[in-house]
């Protein structure tokens, strides 16, 4: 499997690289299946977070007996200070490990540096100083914040969206990446599951020699498929780029990208999967949305209590209020046409 050098940290890393948010979803017999193939398939790099639940159990369950041939890399949020160091050795116990590869901080609403009050940075440059960690980095989903990392000389790495719907900033941040060997982790390389072509997104990340996505998996076959990729590349030509035009076309515009950075909402609203339902419904299987819950769900849109707390924290400065709106309108109107069809 095609290694590449993850910037200035040195790892060498497999090109094709495993998110672990999705393996909280399933059992953890099942998760360490997952695991356990991916690490014979050839991965080694396996990037968590200890936000997302029981994951970091999981890998630590699959893969702390081979821990010497793994990279790991996990992540906490820019939390008060014991907690964040605690949250770090939580991270340790749980994955099965003495030392952690990477250790990034968690989608900062700023970039963070030595000598502040918060002490954050102070944290990880000790622990890395004491073996603990090896390597510091950041993810983020806000480009003013990305940008002022990778030009700080303090973040070995930088995790970022970045897909076939990437605009020209992100395709210059990379660059700036490579310009300052930051090594660039892609996340979100299927948008949320709103791009239809993994061979597409394959063929357009190749092109990137200095990026290493983390393709997030929970399902074996999604496994199988990306190994299959990896083991026959596709070829990046006329039909591979006709596929992604008719993607940025049917997904231009504003469109939520499910981070989920909105949440809580305190009206109890499922922002991330109501605000880009109509692209969910055409895009995928719409039967799992037409059921009693999940029209109640949307219908909780109405009781917006317009707080603007989903705007404020949204990183792409997306109209969340208006978009909801927008999105309880098409589901309504799909709503009754298909009860309409039933009924026939």
């Amino acid at each position: 499997m095609k290694k590449v050098r993850l910037g200035q940290t040195g790892l060498m890393v497999t090109k094709t690289s495993f998110g672990a948010l999705p393996i909280q979803r399933v059992s953890m017999d099942e998760a360490v299946k997952i695991l356990r193939r991916a690490y014979r398939g050839g991965i080694n790099f396996f990037d968590t977070a200890n936000a997302y639940t029981d994951s970091e159990e999981k890998i630590g369950a699959a893969l702390g007996d081979v821990r010497g041939d793994i990279i790991l890399a996990t992540k906490s949020a820019p939390v008060p200070l014991e907690r964040f160091k605690a949250n770090i050795y939580n991270s340790l116990e749980k994955l099965k490990t003495d030392y952690l590869d990477l250790l990034q901080i968690h989608n900062p609403p700023r970039m963070y540096a030595p000598g502040e009050e918060d002490g954050l940075y102070d944290c990880l440059r000790d622990l890395k100083d004491q073996g603990v960690i090896r390597h510091i980095g950041m993810t983020a989903h806000r480009p003013d914040v990305a940008l002022a990392a990778v030009q700080s000389g303090l973040y070995e790495t930088l995790q970022y969206p970045f897909s076939v719907l990437s605009a020209q900033r992100d395709l210059d941040l990379v660059e700036e990446c490579r310009k300052r060997d930051v090594g660039f982790i892609a996340m979100k390389a299927m948008s949320g599951g709103l791009i239809q072509n993994p061979a597409a997104t394959f063929a357009f990340l190749q092109r990137f020699d200095n990026v290493v996505p983390i393709y997030g998996i929970q399902r074996m076959e999604e496994l199988e498929e990306w190994l299959a990729l990896d083991a026959s590349p596709p070829p990046f030509g006329e039909e591979t780029e006709a596929l992604i035009r008719r993607e940025r076309e049917e997904l231009a515009g504003d469109f939520c990208r499910s981070c989920g950075y909105c949440l809580p909402c305190p009206a109890g609203i499922p922002i991330p999967n109501a605000a880009r339902i109509s692209f969910l419904m055409t895009r995928a299987p719409y039967a799992p949305y037409l059921t009693q819950s999940w029209r109640e769900d949307m219908d909780k849109i109405e009781g917006c209590l317009h707080c603007g707390d989903c705007a404020s924290r949204c990183p792409y400065g997306l109209d969340t209020p208006a978009l909801l709106q927008k999105q309880l309108g098409w589901y309504n109107e799909f709503y009754a046409a298909h009860r309409q069809e039933a009924a026939r």
